[in-house]
């Protein structure tokens, strides 16, 4: 196809799904069992799901394109993960396209983080062998990123463009997939490829300094939407939190954009928001204070509820969610008014059996050790328990960029001590929907205290209904305290490891924007 090519009427466009934050400092490792696998037509299964994937499905299908559907795997964020994924989700590609015929583009939906145990790039690995297939190398390739991607060179070589979450809570997660078909139908129509930038940042944030809503993150999205609208022709420009807790090369903060015509003036900005990053690195290092510093202030505050943040247990981050030292502490404390979920799968079937009412004994939690304070041990009753699953309240909400609107926690039973409400879950699921705890017979408005497992990403489900918010630091897996982690990977030097002094160079285009 060139500029002066027809544009097919109904395009034909490989769509396939790739999504893992992967947590490369965890013992674990994460199975292709992990995953919900789709293969071939039941990817478009997908559609109405509320994910990027069902929403860019809906609308490449209004706008009359032929989908040729390859594959879409999901988990929860986790360890790393076996090298037998990628290769299941490489085959599956490759013999999709070799008896697909001709293609007029590809779609991806990706989330930008994912690490192999032999491949800790997965996503410009994927990219880069899909180019080296025969009738792929010049399609026009778009992909969507989640915002905490880890941003590539090679991705940046493999892709025609990428379009990233603006938001985090990610609000627009199923939006983002609508504007990457936006982005290549306008290339079918026209008949021109953007030129592709990317400008990396030498900082790392943790997860609770990547909220849009705080700065340096508010600062740095104004000024992407601001170069959207100074530059006609400057299609979109992502800003990358990362995702700290990966060790890879390019974990970090970057910044890309897709534009067509002229890139200067568009390469001078990216650095501009670079730059940005780095003098604001200290902003976005957001560590919080330690659970016993702040208890007084904590058990002091009135209304209800009153959330006591834990991002060193999250699970949207990859933490097990297993952790009880909050609610040990309070239970110190003389606290028997609270609400917590923990993820412990081994007490879900020891309690199964128990009739509903009867008092027994239950043991939560993993044993003690560097991320954890050990287990919890409480008299109980059995007050619900069902197969936990539940629809999310909130189409909107940030779980549906990763699970869709139906959540599956698996077997769960819902346990009470006194007023101490306990759901306990055998399949981590991030609390970022009220509807996690209210299907389960838990009403966290009625709770003085609740315990979330998260640091950003619940936002927009509790803060509308608390009345004051806590984020304390605890023993935990994706602690915000980032020199805790024994990075070899990581390019050095970079915030908050080192004091940079400059910015690192930008990387070549991938494409100018002139005929396909």
């Amino acid at each position: 196809m060139s500029a002066q090519a027809s544009v097919p009427d109904r395009p034909r466009v490989l769509v396939a799904g790739l999504f893992h934050e992967t947590h490369t400092f965890l013992p674990e490792t994460t199975p292709l069992e992990a995953f919900q696998v789709r293969v071939g037509q039941e990817l478009l299964e997908a559609q109405g799901d509320g994910s990027p994937l069902g929403a860019a499905l809906e609308e490449g299908s209004r706008l009359g394109w032929q989908w040729v559907p390859a594959v879409d795997l999901r988990a929860t964020p986790s360890g790393t993960v076996q090298d037998d994924v990628l290769e299941f989700c490489w085959q599956q590609l490759r013999r999709t396209v070799q008896h697909a015929g001709p293609l007029d583009g590809v779609l991806l939906v990706l989330h930008g983080a994912m690490a192999c145990q032999n491949t800790p790039d997965v996503e410009g690995e994927l990219l880069l062998r899909l180019r080296s297939l025969a009738g792929v190398e010049k399609l026009p390739l778009v992909g969507v990123l989640d915002l905490h991607a880890n941003h590539s060179p090679e991705m940046a070589r493999g892709a025609t463009a990428l379009v990233a979450y603006r938001h985090n809570p990610h609000t627009d997660a199923a939006e983002t997939g609508v504007r990457a078909v936006e982005l290549l139908q306008r290339i079918f129509r026209t008949g021109r490829k953007p030129c592709y930038l990317w400008q990396p940042a030498p900082v790392v944030w943790p997860p609770t300094g990547t909220g849009t809503d705080d700065e340096p993150m508010r600062t740095l999205a104004q000024m992407a939407r601001q170069m959207e609208v100074d530059g006609s022709n400057v299609a979109v420009v992502n800003v990358l939190g990362g995702y700290s807790f990966a060790d890879t090369p390019w974990t970090g903060v970057s910044f890309s954009a897709a534009v067509f015509g002229s890139v200067e003036p568009a390469r001078q900005q990216l650095r501009r928001l670079a730059q940005t990053a780095l003098d604001q690195r200290r902003q976005g290092y957001r560590v919080p204070s330690a659970l016993e510093e702040v208890i007084g202030q904590i058990l002091a505050t009135p209304g209800r509820p009153v959330l006591i943040v834990e991002p060193s247990d999250n699970i949207g981050g990859g933490a097990p969610g297993n952790s009880t030292a909050v609610v040990q502490a309070l239970l110190r404390h003389g606290v028997t008014d609270l609400a917590a979920v923990i993820n412990d799968p081994q007490a879900v079937a020891r309690c199964w059996n128990y009739p509903p009412g009867e008092p027994f004994h239950v043991r939560l939690g993993p044993e003690p050790g560097p991320f954890s304070a050990g287990p919890l041990e409480l008299d109980v009753e059995l007050v619900h328990r069902s197969r936990g699953r539940f629809r999310l309240e909130d189409a909107h909400s940030h779980l549906a960029s990763m699970a869709g609107l139906e959540v599956d926690m698996g077997p769960c039973v819902t346990l009470r001590h006194r007023d101490v409400w306990l759901l306990v879950t055998s399949r981590k699921t991030p609390p970022f929907d009220l509807g996690q705890l209210r299907s389960q017979g838990i009403e966290p408005t009625q709770r003085r205290f609740v315990v979330v497992k998260a640091a950003v990403a619940h936002r927009r489900a509790y803060d509308p209904i608390a009345a004051a918010s806590f984020t304390v630091d605890t023993p935990g897996p994706c602690s915000s305290r980032l020199d805790r982690f024994p990075y070899r990977r990581l390019r050095r030097p970079v915030f908050p490891l080192d004091e940079p002094q400059q910015l690192e160079p930008g990387y070549p285009d991938r494409e100018e924007a002139q005929g396909l």
